[in-house]
Formats: C-alpha cells, structure tokens, sequence
C-alpha cells in the first residue's frame, strides 16, 4: 500500500480509491462514489430494493413500492422467556413466558431463527426500507444509511405489526442509528454476543432482503478486520462473511450458532457489473456498533479516533513500517517512534496499512488503544498505549 497517508485525518479522501459515479436511479448518501482498491471492485450499501454497481450508492425504494402487508409474514415461535434473555446485552421484557427452543432439538440455522427471528424488525421509511434488530428495551439499531434524510421510520415486527419510531440518534461514519419505539410495544429483545467472533465460525443473517421479511440466510464468518470504505472518506473495521445478504438486509442481524448478535449487516462487494450477491458480505462488530449506541444514547461525541502517523507495507515484512509521526498527536504521546512498525491494534494483526486505518478509526477520540511495535535494536516487541486525539 502506498505511505504517506496519515492517520491525523482520518476523513481525507484519500484514504479511498474512486471507482465512478453512482447509477442515476439510485438515491446516494453524501460522499458517494467511493470504493476498494481493486479494479472494477465496488461496495454497495444494502437498503433499498437495488444495489449500485462499482460503488457506495444506496438504492433506494419509493414508498409506491413498497409492499407491505399487516398480516404476519412468516410464523414464528414465541420468543423466548425474560430469564433466558443476557443481562450483559441489556435484555428487556419478553412478550411471553413460553420456553425458547433447545439448542441440538432443531438446525443450528432453524434454531437462530426462533431464537433471534422475533427480536428483528424491518425498518420502513418514506425512502426505502432496510432491517433492525431490538437490543434494548424500546431500542432499535439500524444502519445509518436506511433511515438517512427520512421524514417518516417505522418500523414492522415478525407478527405483522407497525410502531412508529423516532430518531434517537446516528453516526454515519460507523453507520449505526438508534431508533426508539412508542411505549408498550414489549417487543422481545435480541441477546448480544460478548464473544470475539473466530474466522470460520457458523453465521445466521436475518432481515429483509427486497421486501422479503424474516429471510434466513447461513454461512460463516470469513475475515475479521476488513478495511471497507465508509460514508465519510475512511475506513471501518468490518467482519467479512459469505452469508448471503442482499438489498433490504442493511440493519439486519448477523447472529452466531446460538442466536447472539455479532454483527449489523451493512454492504456487500459488488464486481461493477452485476448487482447480485458473489459471497462478499460485510456486517459491522456487534461490540462497535454497541459502542456507537451507547455513545449516541448518552449523547456524547462522535468524533473519530486520530493516531497521528503515515506509513507502509512497501518493503514486504509483516505490519506496517511507520514513516513519520505527527507532532503532538497521539502516536507521538504513547512513544512511537519513525521506523518501527506496529504489529497489532488491540490485539488485532496488522498486514496493510488499510487495516491500520480501520482498526484505528474504528474507535473515537479519548479511546485507548493498545499497540505491539517492533523495534530495531529490540529483541522483544514493546507494547505501547495511545490515547486517541
């Protein structure tokens, strides 16, 4: 990857590679027209009935339409019971006391659909429609991207019914927006993951792709850390999996074997010619977009994480060669110095100077984050700790 692309602004446009202009028949975010790095690679956001091709448009449906129906769309089983609900998640109050399903009774993909089908909703604005999973009491987290410029959210449970919603708050630079929904709505509350997620592992995805409500989708996680351009000019920290996600499904949970949500599913890859799903899904960390929800929640700052340096991958040794050190940021207070190179992020391995950017401004200012460096003349890694600017 090419040096000299610093870390201390991490909105440079720089950071991401244009791939061309969005089709006219969508509807684009701000900063449109971004993607990859490869050739006629894209990524498109998945909200709306369409994808664009070869870049970060979001297609969008009008409310014409946009098919809805009050009668239930799938039958589900009875969420499951208060006390089966996580603490550590912030369960809520179940709609009903009937037992969850046992896991081993049923499929691994059928179990996750019980378990964690009732917990997500399909998110319906007057600009398209997109996905959401309860993980709090009255609390809704979606993507940024389907509820932006909207007049009108609501959203649509498992069993046919409409809540109103209002906006509690979003970052389009992670894509999360928090939705909270009209008192006595008692909608069953989805059980977060606390876990790392492991490359390989079983993946359920659960959403809306193209009007198709509580679709059920299975594959396995299979990358963790993936640079993907976002909204506003950087990098986000995605886990990458081959479940298959599509239009509608934007906002929609990415749950594990046991139903616990691990990630918000929020673009795929696209090759610039077609719309389809080729396998290359990208969902946000279930433990970033809590981060974003809990901040949004207490109103405080989104403001990026900024380490202060620019570097590169150029001479083929592992992690990334660090080439100059901003004066006064964060880097600079933690010990880093020109010509080490940084290994890990938090315990995440660093291959590409990409993957630095994301794992980094994945995280907001006054995070701590801790960095494994190698340095010349040292036999042993150090460990270093910098306090974002």
């Amino acid at each position: 990857m090419a040096g000299g692309v610093a870390l201390a602004d991490v909105e440079a446009p720089t950071l991401v590679q244009p791939l061309g202009a969005a089709s006219a028949q969508a509807t684009p975010p701000a900063s449109s027209g971004r993607g990859g790095r490869i050739a006629r690679m894209g990524v498109a956001f998945v909200a709306g009935a369409a994808l664009v091709a070869g870049g970060f448009g979001v297609a969008q449906l009008t409310q014409d339409d946009l098919a809805t129906t009050d009668a239930p769309v799938v039958e589900v089983s009875a969420p499951p019971s208060e006390s089966a609900q996580s603490e550590d998640a912030g369960a809520g109050p179940s709609s009903s006391a009937s037992p969850p399903p046992v896991a081993g009774e049923l499929e691994p993909a059928a179990f996750v659909a019980q378990i964690l089908g009732p917990s997500v909703v399909q998110v319906e604005t007057d600009l398209g429609l997109g996905s959401g999973v309860v993980f709090r009491d009255g609390l809704v987290m979606t993507n940024q991207h389907v509820i932006a410029d909207s007049s009108q959210i609501q959203i649509r449970t498992s069993d046919g019914r409409t809540f109103e919603t209002t906006l509690v708050g979003s970052d389009a630079r992670n894509d999360i927006a928090v939705l909270r929904v009209a008192d006595g709505a008692n909608l069953p509350v989805a059980q977060l993951s606390p876990d790392a997620p492991v490359v390989g592992q079983f993946t359920v995805a659960i959403g809306s792709p193209f009007q198709l409500q509580q679709t059920v989708t299975s594959g396995i996680v299979s990358a963790l850390n993936r640079p993907v351009p976002n909204q506003v000019g950087g990098y986000n920290a995605m886990l990458q999996t081959d479940t298959a996600i599509n239009p509608g499904n934007s906002g929609g949970a990415l749950a594990d074997r046991a139903g616990r949500v691990i990630g918000i599913n929020t673009s795929i890859r696209t090759d610039g010619t077609s719309n389809s799903n080729v396998g290359i899904g990208f969902a946000v960390p279930i433990s970033t977009a809590l981060n974003v929800a809990d901040r949004i929640l207490a109103g405080e700052a989104l403001d990026p994480g900024v380490l202060g340096v620019s570097g590169s991958t150029r001479d083929g040794q592992v992690g990334v060669l660090v080439e100059e050190v901003t004066s006064g940021g964060a880097a600079e207070a933690a010990g880093l110095q020109s010509g080490d190179r940084i290994l890990t992020v938090n315990g995440a391995p660093v291959t590409t100077f990409d993957e630095l950017a994301g794992l980094v401004q994945s995280n907001f200012s006054g995070d701590t984050v801790e960095l494994v460096v190698e340095r010349d003349g040292q036999s042993e890694p150090i460990i270093l700790t910098a306090v974002l600017n």
